[in-house]
């Protein structure tokens, strides 16, 4: 008996992506993750660096994309480490979201699709972005630049179910347009010692952009990441944030690991670099978790 192609192959997922499918079951169509009762644009934001931002961004995309919905990263970090870890080209001269905040292209024009799923697409930062809130100070509309890209139009050219915009570890220009073209914010939050610092700031530029240009705006999402099970002060912080937020904080916890830091560096993301190890199975509950919340809301 001649033995059938899975359909992964069949839908034309590439080896890493059948892989990290075949590791999270993804052939089981129960295990599907559900849509979203709409298009939901996450802003991905924490001013403190070194917090897991761009790292659950990447994973979240990437397991969600894997259980059947569409996304869509758009990378607005200069460094490009979400393109790095999606495996897009982010070379200078790329087209990228440098020339969709100009207006010179398209969000279709600048989206690239992952290596890791078919259903996952990035919208690289090349190095050009670096200079980019200079440019913007002297533009009209300068806050909502993005929004002004990110429009149902332009978003109904590649259909994502998500949105995920990770930004750049500051609260600048970058990170205001990232708030003003979302409709929630997805904090991640380290299990450590300074966790908190910085965190009353973000949350008051948060409600300045929901007071002056983003009334709908929401922190919907709250993750708390580097947890260390073998100290007191993890558990110390996670009690803390769970006091503070309530419901706004995922029940999945992401812990320390040696693959989660290992695998932007081979382009990848956790759930396909090691799609067996805690890191990738902890990023697959949280995404769960948040898809679960989407088709919730009403």
């Amino acid at each position: 008996m001649v033995d059938q192609p899975s359909p992964a192959a069949v839908a034309g997922w590439t080896p890493i992506a059948e892989e990290a499918a075949r590791a999270t079951r993804l052939k089981h169509p129960e295990r599907m993750f559900p849509r979203p009762t709409h298009r939901r644009v996450l802003t991905v934001a924490n001013q403190k660096g070194g917090v897991g931002k761009t790292t659950s961004t990447v994973n979240l995309a990437a397991a969600l994309a894997l259980h059947g919905l569409k996304v869509l990263v758009v990378d607005l970090d200069p460094q490009g480490n979400a393109s790095t870890a999606l495996g897009v080209e982010h070379r200078s001269g790329t087209p990228s979201i440098y020339e969709v905040l100009l207006g010179e292209i398209t969000l279709a024009d600048a989206a690239h699709v992952s290596d890791q799923s078919p259903n996952l697409y990035c919208v690289p930062a090349t190095i050009d972005l670096a200079g980019v809130e200079i440019e913007l100070v002297a533009m009209e509309n300068r806050e909502s630049r993005l929004k002004e890209a990110l429009t149902a139009e332009a978003l109904d050219a590649i259909a994502p179910d998500y949105v995920f915009i990770d930004c750049p570890p500051s609260l600048g220009l970058l990170t205001v347009n990232a708030m003003v073209a979302a409709q929630e914010v997805l904090i991640p939050i380290q299990c450590e010692y300074y966790a908190l610092e910085g965190l009353s700031q973000l949350l008051r530029n948060i409600e300045l952009v929901q007071a002056h240009l983003n009334r709908s705006l929401v922190v919907s999402t709250i993750l708390l990441t580097m947890y260390d099970g073998r100290t007191k002060l993890a558990d110390q912080v996670t009690s803390e944030v769970r006091h503070h937020f309530g419901d706004t904080v995922l029940k999945t916890v992401i812990p320390r690991s040696v693959k989660v830091s290992e695998a932007p560096g081979y382009g990848q993301t956790v759930l396909a670099y090691d799609p067996g190890s805690r890191g990738a199975l902890s990023y697959l509950d949280a995404a769960r978790e948040v898809a679960d919340r989407g088709a919730e809301t009403h």
